[in-house]
């Protein structure tokens, strides 16, 4: 499914956040890592919302958080330092699902252990917004302002119009990335099968034992050498395969 851009939408936004969300609709999923579509989605979001100086977004997988996208460093640190304190607007915006607006980190009350940080670091403002993204998967899009008072109530409608396109986009890249290294998990298992089936059979006919037999002498060797039974499954067909007896 596609975040195309409705016409309700594009009439209530500026035509910079309009532009980005029609992008955001044409974001192609094939050959780009998550992290490709994730950037930029970052970097739309920067274009899209009046105000913004710095743009992230934060993925928290199985309550584990991380900054899967940045447009500059201090937006990753301060993601980090939110981490790390186990609170702070973006955690709050990904896990209670509610978008969070400081409208002077110098005033504000709520994060008195963070907001002195951010300030010092040079973020004055912030917005962040609930990217729900899958049933184990949630993120933020965290917007930082060099200015206090960055965000107006247009950019924060923008937000958070662009939050629910965004997590639509988010999705089907997870979903992709997902599917994509499972394929090649199956793939890799399917190969690993394969071999180990051609070692045991190599085994059966050099000793006359029974398959069972072969796969337990396979295994033992794995434990004892401390090595996957892949790898001494292929180094069993590769030696039978180089030796003078298996060439015609």
């Amino acid at each position: 499914m596609e975040p195309s851009l409705r016409a309700a939408d594009a009439a209530v936004v500026p035509p910079e956040a309009a532009l980005a969300l029609v992008e955001l609709g044409r974001i192609v999923l094939a050959d780009r890592t998550l992290e490709d579509v994730l950037e930029q989605v970052a970097v739309l979001a920067r274009g899209a919302i009046v105000g913004a100086s710095e743009v992230s977004v934060t993925l928290v997988v199985r309550d584990r958080p991380t900054t899967a996208a940045f447009t500059g460093p201090l937006a990753r640190e301060l993601d980090e330092r939110q981490y790390a304190a186990g609170f702070g607007p973006c955690l709050d915006a990904a896990r209670g699902g509610e978008t969070m607006v400081i409208a002077d980190m110098a005033t504000e009350s709520r994060w008195p252990r963070y907001c002195p940080t951010a300030l010092e670091r040079g973020a004055r403002s912030s917005l962040s917004v609930p990217l729900p993204v899958q049933e184990h998967v949630v993120g933020a899009l965290n917007v930082y302002g060099a200015v206090p008072d960055a965000f107006s109530a247009e950019s924060v409608k923008a937000g958070v119009l662009f939050a629910s396109y965004a997590a639509v986009a988010v999705a089907n890249a997870h979903l992709y990335a997902t599917t994509a290294d499972l394929a090649e998990g199956m793939r890799q298992a399917m190969t690993s099968r394969a071999v180990i089936e051609q070692a045991k059979g190599i085994l059966m006919a050099q000793r006359g034992c029974s398959a069972e037999e072969a796969f337990g002498q396979l295994t033992r060797v794995s434990q004892h050498t401390n090595r996957k039974l892949r790898e001494v499954a292929a180094e069993l067909v590769a030696r039978v395969q180089t030796s003078p007896a298996s060439r015609p």
